[in-house]
């Protein structure tokens, strides 16, 4: 159903990649508030990805406890959407859009690493599951989630330069190569045996 309002691009027999823009409000009818309505003022004074963390462990914990009000204050009505993985593995985009449970499919977070204006959270089940998910907030609000699901992730900080500051830009270790900045990388956690496609995510 879902795959005709989707624009395709096929990078294997069992990959794929998409993206979509889709509103939630018909689905959580709240109106989105910003940061400092939803009981998180002290973390105002905290540095940007250390209130983008806990605005992201608010909204897994929501998601977990299908809290819709809390969901609805944390997520734009028009959130972005992409994903590289398998079709059917396509779980954050059916429980944010009301088409399955998040029972069914249960993200536990195994690292939550918090990047300029984005937040990454990692996690993986055994030897057969690994996911990826890279949400973009912007003034307290989730507006962009990229999806990947059994995919290897390396993110770069692509930028000529970058100008001096007195506090860290990330929460990880930076390694320079050939002119670009790594920020992060898939953990391989038990999935180390495992031969997964591999993706850049230029930011």
């Amino acid at each position: 159903m879902w795959e005709s309002l989707f624009n395709l691009k096929f990078f294997s027999y069992l990959f794929h990649s998409t993206s979509l823009t889709f509103p939630l409000d018909h689905l959580f009818p709240c109106k989105p508030i910003k940061v400092n309505d939803i009981n998180m003022e002290a973390l105002v004074l905290e540095p940007l990805e250390n209130r983008n963390k806990a605005i992201v462990e608010k909204l897994y914990r929501a998601l977990k406890s299908v809290d819709t009000i809390t969901v609805a204050r944390l997520v734009a009505t028009d959130l972005e959407w992409w994903f590289h993985g398998p079709p059917r593995c396509q779980h954050m985009m059916r429980v944010l859009t009301g088409d399955c449970i998040s029972t069914e499919f249960s993200f536990q977070p195994r690292n939550v690493t918090g990047i300029h204006d984005r937040v990454i959270v990692e996690g993986w089940e055994g030897v057969q599951v690994y996911w990826v998910h890279v949400w973009t907030l912007h003034d307290g609000l989730i507006t962009q989630l990229r999806e990947y699901f059994n995919t290897w992730l390396t993110v770069k900080d692509v930028s000529p330069s970058s100008p001096p500051s007195s506090s860290p830009k990330c929460e990880v270790e930076v390694v320079k190569h050939d002119g670009s900045t790594t920020l992060w990388q898939s953990q391989v956690g038990d999935q180390q045996n495992r031969s997964l496609p591999g993706l850049v995510l230029a930011i």
